[in-house]
């Protein structure tokens, strides 16, 4: 069966000051249909960046990246944004602090010629928790795990089959990141979607993803499921190392 996302050699450079950044090396991976997949790696090992590239952020990059057995385009178009959208870090960024609630997520209905709008965005509003009540409020009248709600139903309004989630829980109180996590988890199931989930934490891989890709200086180290990674059975030095650093987690 052909994957949903098929990467195939991916190489990845981007200059910064004076140096270049060789970003991601070579890197190959498939995710299929209906799969949550898993990057991890520690800061700087290239797993923010795939997502980039996926999305067309990366500024110079070479390779092969399929969605549903299509090779994408140089530059992407309104197509792929149907079809893949992206959850990024930080909420308090992610979200212009002067546009209400209602326009973050009618803007995208309206480039994309949505004519029923109004029943989007309350239902968008509903499937994540919040409801009609938050439709005009402004971000700077939400607390961080509302407005990560806020982003998810931005990026699930125009009805993508794949979510790239950047470490969508990282920026949040603890108590917070479950309620988030688990409202991905469900709208997974509900959608049928598919992720590609960034993350430092194992924990929250092992709690969200059926297989990962642990990265290294851009580099893919070894491929795990989410079976091995809780019976902490791999076999690269590196991948037993983070196990290591991360030993006590727990996996939920």
């Amino acid at each position: 069966m052909t994957p949903l996302i098929d990467i195939r050699d991916l190489d990845v450079r981007f200059t910064a000051g004076a140096s270049q950044v060789h970003a991601v090396r070579g890197l190959s991976l498939t995710v299929a249909e209906g799969e949550s997949f898993g990057l991890v790696g520690e800061s700087g090992s290239g797993k923010s960046t795939v997502l980039r590239a996926i999305c067309g952020l990366a500024p110079t990059w070479d390779g092969t990246i399929l969605i549903g057995g299509r090779a994408l385009p140089p530059r992407r178009g309104p197509e792929f944004f149907r079809q893949v959208q992206m959850v990024f870090q930080d909420p308090y960024a992610s979200l212009h602090p002067r546009h209400t609630v209602d326009r973050v997520l009618s803007e995208p209905l309206a480039i994309h010629g949505f004519s029923d709008r109004e029943t989007r965005v309350e239902r968008a509003l509903e499937e994540v928790g919040l409801g009609r009540g938050f439709r005009f409020r402004y971000p700077h009248q939400l607390s961080g795990g509302q407005r990560q709600r806020v982003a998810i139903a931005r990026a699930l309004i125009l009805e993508p089959r794949v979510l790239l989630l950047d470490e969508p829980t990282s920026a949040l109180d603890a108590s917070i990141q479950a309620e988030v996590l688990n409202l991905l988890d469900r709208l997974r199931t509900e959608r049928g979607l598919t992720y590609i989930m960034v993350s430092h934490d194992l924990a929250v891989v092992a709690h969200m993803c059926d297989r990962l890709l642990v990265m290294q200086h851009g580099q893919g180290v070894e491929e795990l499921t989410r079976a091995a990674l809780r019976a902490r059975a791999a076999t690269s030095p590196y991948t037993q190392a983070l196990l290591e650093a991360s030993r006590g987690y727990t996996a939920a």
